[in-house]
């Protein structure tokens, strides 16, 4: 299905059509600190691709982790949606003009005690990114028909849990919240292939 979504507006029209609509979220966890992650879709090379980071060994928390731009919400941020920009461009200056916001999935609960929100977002592709040193050691991307493909992801035991695991893509170990959230993008727009 999603091959059949070259054009821009017909992917924002998919999207839009199977996520909640995009608004100030009035949700709050107990105990638990609000983080937004952007979800960046964009088109490369004839396909559709999901934009990931991968997180320098200094950062503190999940060091040299494959991640989504995103981070914790701060009091002065009025939506998931703006704490989700806000953070992509303070880590890899992806400025928030070049970004169309389509729609959100879910909270996950991370073991860290965080609420995270993923913020379904496409990029205006190709864009300048300047990543921060202290944060970000690389910027890359997946096709979302090889994320789709169960060949290339398994379930694996982490501590007392299930966690998904793909296949290395371009050297890279996507595993545990990020690739869980990316699993709930695909089912959600019918493109996983299992």
């Amino acid at each position: 299905m999603v091959n059949r979504l070259q054009h821009p507006d017909a992917l924002d029209a998919w999207v839009q059509q199977h996520l909640p609509v995009v608004g100030v979220s009035t949700r709050t966890a107990q105990d638990l600190r609000r983080a937004a992650v952007l979800i960046p879709l964009l088109q490369a090379d004839g396909q559709w691709n999901l934009l990931f980071t991968r997180r320098t060994d200094t950062v503190l928390d999940h060091k040299g982790q494959v991640s989504f731009p995103g981070g914790a919400r701060e009091a002065f941020d009025l939506s998931d949606e703006e704490t989700a920009l806000r953070e992509a461009q303070e880590e890899i200056g992806l400025d928030p003009a070049c970004v169309k916001v389509l729609g959100k999935l879910e909270p996950f609960e991370t073991i860290s005690r965080y609420e995270v929100i993923p913020i379904v977002a496409r990029l205006d592709w190709p864009v300048r990114l300047t990543l921060s040193p202290q944060e970000v050691n690389r910027v890359f991307t997946i096709p979302v028909g090889w994320l789709g493909d169960c060949k290339n992801w398994t379930e694996v035991a982490y501590n007392h849990h299930q966690v998904i695991q793909y296949e290395r893509y371009d050297g890279e170990l996507l595993w545990g919240i990020t690739a869980s959230i990316t699993h709930q993008f695909l089912r959600k727009m019918d493109w996983m292939g299992c």
